[in-house]
């Protein structure tokens, strides 16, 4: 099973990566709203970034919950 360390490790990096991916979701959401050409890739950049996200959430909860089970 992996270590409390290695998931909050994870979780801190997933953390950085979904601020990026608002910020890279923000810009696809204004050329979607501007109503650009081809929209393939900005459809495809928010479903990575919404994996991203929810990666993020799962790891943020296992770290928590390992972290209020732990035995002082």
């Amino acid at each position: 099973m992996i270590q409390t360390r290695t998931i909050s490790i994870i979780s801190f990096f997933l953390g950085i990566l979904s601020v990026i991916a608002l910020l890279v979701s923000h810009l696809a959401l204004t050329d979607i709203w501007h109503g650009e050409g081809d929209l393939r890739l900005e459809w495809s950049v928010l479903q990575v970034d919404a994996m991203v996200i929810v990666l993020f959430q799962v790891f943020a909860l296992i770290t928590i919950g390992r972290f209020l089970r732990r035995k002082e």
